[in-house]
């Protein structure tokens, strides 16, 4: 892989790779944009099969940390953060701080918190070296653990995906087909158990789709099953890359929305969704609810604030069809060209700013 001309094709900032032989940390920081403000993007601790693979995931989970901060009017920018080991065996506490100093030292550029593989545990650590790191325990005057919120803008996405789709926001007795009930999806659940929805869950974890039959009614089927299951609304809430040529065709809903990063494994399954007549909710728009909420820390953590402003979700999701209608094009697209046009709107001010500073600076 040519690293230059992959970043230049996307317009990377910064791509910083990261050892500590003492911990056996081996940690990839991708900073994509930070024109509308710092980059903020969690940690990913996954077993990758080669350094590649983690870098080239590290860039594109960067990248997408920045459309889902502008698309949800946040004054942030993209970045991320992988660890290439297994979670679950791998971990101690010199490798977080080890990951904290890294941190420390690009000055703000980059704010870091929880992700999949991590925890608010793992944080508190990372903070013992850095205050540039959200998603901390509350004793820290923090949020804590941001999937509740998650779970919370998920289903008000959902909300507007069924007005659009079903001419009403209500849930009350649709069905919604569960991909996944880890943490987020299992507050979905909640949410969606509560309105009255009947729910079909699958995950490989069995303890995860226990718990939703037995605290929520749920249904279960096998994890291959899921994609065909007749259903209103098909949630993806596990890993990317779902929507791709095998499960396709064998989608039997009106909606897709859910809070996995990376839904459609190429673009062109976007635009397979639109000639099917599909609702797709872009996943950056609909699960942004986490980053909106540990940013609020930044400012003072208010939960009051934080969750007024991922009411807004809602708004947005809506906002992204109103484009798509306008401009003739599929879900996916119109979600970028609202992330990009206010990206494209603050440079435009900032370049101007410039100029006419310099202006005044020759007049002088």
């Amino acid at each position: 892989m040519k690293w230059f001309d992959y970043m230049e094709r996307y317009d990377y900032e910064q791509l910083l790779l990261c050892q500590d032989k003492n911990s056996g940390l081996k940690a990839i920081i991708a900073i994509h944009d930070t024109t509308l403000g710092p980059a903020l993007g969690g940690v990913r601790m996954w077993n990758y099969a080669s350094e590649e693979e983690a870098i080239i995931d590290a860039l594109r989970l960067a990248r997408g940390m920045t459309y889902k901060a502008a698309a949800a009017g946040l004054n942030l920018g993209g970045g991320k953060t992988v660890i290439i080991g297994d979670p679950r065996k791998d971990k101690n506490e010199a490798m977080f701080r080890a990951l904290g100093r890294f941190i420390q030292g690009l000055n703000g550029r980059y704010i870091t918190a929880e992700d999949v593989g991590t925890t608010e545990e793992d944080m508190d650590i990372i903070h013992q070296e850095t205050r540039y790191v959200t998603g901390v325990s509350p004793a820290f005057g923090s949020s804590g653990n941001p999937s509740p919120v998650t779970a919370y803008g998920v289903y008000r996405g959902m909300k507007a995906a069924a007005k659009i789709a079903f001419g009403s926001d209500s849930l009350e007795g649709r069905t919604v087909a569960v991909q996944g009930v880890g943490s987020v999806a299992y507050h979905l659940c909640k949410h969606l158990h509560e309105e009255g929805a009947r729910l079909i869950v699958t995950d490989i974890v069995r303890e995860n789709v226990e718990r939703a039959v037995r605290d929520f009614g749920a249904e279960s089927v096998d994890p291959d099953k899921i994609y065909d299951v007749e259903c209103d609304i098909f949630s993806p809430c596990a890993l990317g890359a779902i929507i791709n040529d095998e499960t396709l065709p064998r989608l039997k809903c009106r909606v897709v929305a859910g809070s996995a990063n990376n839904q459609l494994k190429e673009e062109r399954h976007g635009d397979r969704l639109e000639e099917l007549g599909i609702i797709y909710v872009p996943d950056y728009v609909i699960n942004a609810g986490g980053l909106i909420n540990v940013a609020d820390e930044l400012l003072g953590y208010n939960r009051e604030r934080a969750m007024k402003k991922v009411e807004t979700i809602y708004d947005n999701v809506l906002k992204v069809f109103e484009i798509a209608k306008r401009d003739g094009i599929p879900s996916y697209k119109a979600a970028d060209r609202m992330a990009e046009e206010r990206i494209q709107s603050m440079a435009r001010s900032r370049s101007t700013f410039l100029q006419n500073e310099r202006h005044v600076l020759n007049m002088v």
